[in-house]
């Protein structure tokens, strides 16, 4: 039987006569010395607090260790960190600055860590409803923690915006297990989830799980109604517009809408009938691309219904485009006037931005790794979702206090990690202070330390 052996030295190519040697004894050397500034950004809004407000705790406190707060801190700002597996924190426990979300570096017991590890962890994020069962003890509040995205967008605003938009969303969550709500979505071609997602420009407003087995509207109208009935207690008169693809022109949510004074912008898929209303813009743009050989686009404006899902007509916006490839309609309902928006700026201006929101999707599920929906229920991957929604929001929140007028101003979250928070350090505790040594060759130190100004003047 043959024995292999780990070695505690690597060896590496040398050069100029010299051996190169790594070891893993460095001590207290941590790879997130930029977590300090997420701990500056929690310490501005109450993150971390405000979301462990929303959680029950029924352990007894005599034999608690590690408290929600710091169990909360340590899972968001994990996620933030790059670190989507609860198996990662059985080492990331002893890291010397995540401690720092505890604040303390000391444990409570000897044989335990400043922070928690993953069976510690997995309680928080699989406790079912109800209540509490001899082997959880931790709930959730779904409407608060639901709710809190919305308070926190307020707080980030003096006043109210000109013009509120709010971009629906839905996207698909694939799925590789048999998790709860399980279901075969013959578009994207895969077993997933199809959570909804509403942004008011980078602020996450919701972020709500729902099975794929389901149109892609469903629920939105009530989420919306929550969202609207949130910001208008704060601001009576504020002007509200919803924003969306196709998918989300539905009867129920525009008649809503209308009878509570919002907006609407949505894209309308084409059909022969719609077509049709437009056929001689679209012969003039493919004349003009015939003569041109560029492509070529007229926009129409007109009243319109469907033959019996809709209860009025509405206004409609046509797009007839001739390209190389052919004729491309594309159309949008919209409660907007032409007085307030001509079919060309309604179009090209107002309806086309919202593509950017597919950008924040992103951020969430490729940066922050919202998708890790790899629990059995379903109320725990809603969970798992909210958790990585709140790492959405504290980075965006270093992002919009600390580094406005920076280079990394339009960042993503995952450059920003990969600049300012991925930081090697080596960790010195003293009697009198706690020293966190980070690389004197920082390529990104001007934006770091400009955005811990600014993120402690907005903490006091």
């Amino acid at each position: 039987m043959r024995t292999e052996c780990i070695s505690d030295q690597y060896g590496f190519e040398g050069f100029d006569g010299r051996r190169v040697v790594a070891t893993f004894d460095g001590g207290a050397i941590t790879t997130d010395g930029g977590a300090l500034l997420l701990r500056h950004t929690d310490r501005a809004i109450g993150l971390f607090r405000r979301v462990a407000a929303c959680f029950d705790d029924h352990r007894a406190a005599e034999r608690t260790v590690h408290g929600l707060r710091t169990m909360v801190g340590q899972r968001i700002a994990g996620i933030a960190l790059g670190y989507e597996d609860l198996d990662d924190h059985d080492e990331l426990r002893h890291d010397p600055v995540l401690a720092l979300l505890s604040d303390r570096l000391e444990p409570r017991r000897e044989d335990c860590a400043a922070l928690a590890g993953k069976s510690t962890l997995n309680r928080l994020e699989h406790a079912p409803a109800g209540a509490p069962t001899r082997y959880h003890k931790i709930g959730h509040d779904g409407r608060a923690l639901a709710d809190l995205f919305v308070d926190l967008y307020l707080e980030a605003h003096e006043r109210a915006p000109g013009r509120i938009i709010l971009d629906l969303d839905a996207t698909d969550d694939p799925i590789h297990g048999h998790q709860e709500g399980r279901f075969f979505h013959g578009y994207y071609d895969c077993h997933c989830y199809l959570p909804l997602y509403i942004f008011a420009g980078r602020h996450l407003l919701a972020a709500k799980l729902r099975r794929s087995d389901i149109d892609a509207a469903a629920g939105s109208r009530e989420e919306v109604a929550r969202i609207v009935g949130q910001i208008r207690r704060r601001w009576p008169q504020a002007d509200i517009l919803l924003r969306g693809d196709s998918g989300f022109a539905r009867e129920n949510l525009m008649a809503w809408c209308e009878d509570n004074g919002v907006g609407y912008l949505f894209g309308l898929a084409r059909n022969e009938r719609l077509v049709t209303q437009v056929a001689d813009d679209l012969e003039a743009a493919r004349a003009e691309h015939a003569a041109t050989g560029e492509p070529a686009r007229r926009f129409a404006d007109f009243m319109w219904s469907t033959l019996d899902s809709w209860s009025r007509q509405r206004r409609v916006v046509a797009k007839a485009e001739h390209m190389n490839k052919g004729t491309n309609p594309r159309f949008v309902v919209t409660s907007l006037t032409s007085a307030q928006h001509d079919a060309r700026d309604l179009y090209e201006d107002l309806y086309c931005a919202r593509g950017e929101m597919e950008n924040r999707i992103k951020e969430c599920q490729l940066d922050l790794f919202s998708d890790r929906t790899s629990a059995k229920t379903m109320r725990a991957n809603q969970l798992r979702l909210w958790f990585a929604a709140f790492a959405y929001v504290l980075i965006d929140s270093l992002r919009r206090l600390g580094l406005k007028n920076s280079r990394l101003q339009n960042a993503t979250c995952g450059t920003i990690r990969l600049k300012l928070l991925k930081l090697g350090a080596r960790v010195t505790v003293s009697v009198r202070r706690i020293k966190i040594a980070m690389t004197s060759a920082h390529p990104w130190h001007n934006e770091f330390a400009r955005a811990h100004a600014r993120i402690c003047d907005a903490a006091l």
